[in-house]
């Protein structure tokens, strides 16, 4: 899957703060995304994240 920075994902479950939309931070074996809701950042492994993602939106996109 073709992730880059500045990407906006949708996940299918939603953060503790019921925000399921993040913004990626970082790329590279570990993925950092931000969450849009609350700010907390998180780093997944790319396997565990390309698993939920929903939706990826791109500036170009819109």
């Amino acid at each position: 899957m073709d992730i880059r920075l500045g990407d906006r994902l949708l996940m299918r479950k939603p953060h503790p703060c019921g925000s399921n939309e993040f913004t990626v931070t970082r790329t590279g074996a570990d993925i950092r995304i931000k969450c849009a809701g609350c700010g907390r950042e998180v780093m997944l492994d790319r396997v565990r994240l390309e698993k939920n993602i929903k939706k990826v939106m791109r500036e170009e996109d819109a």
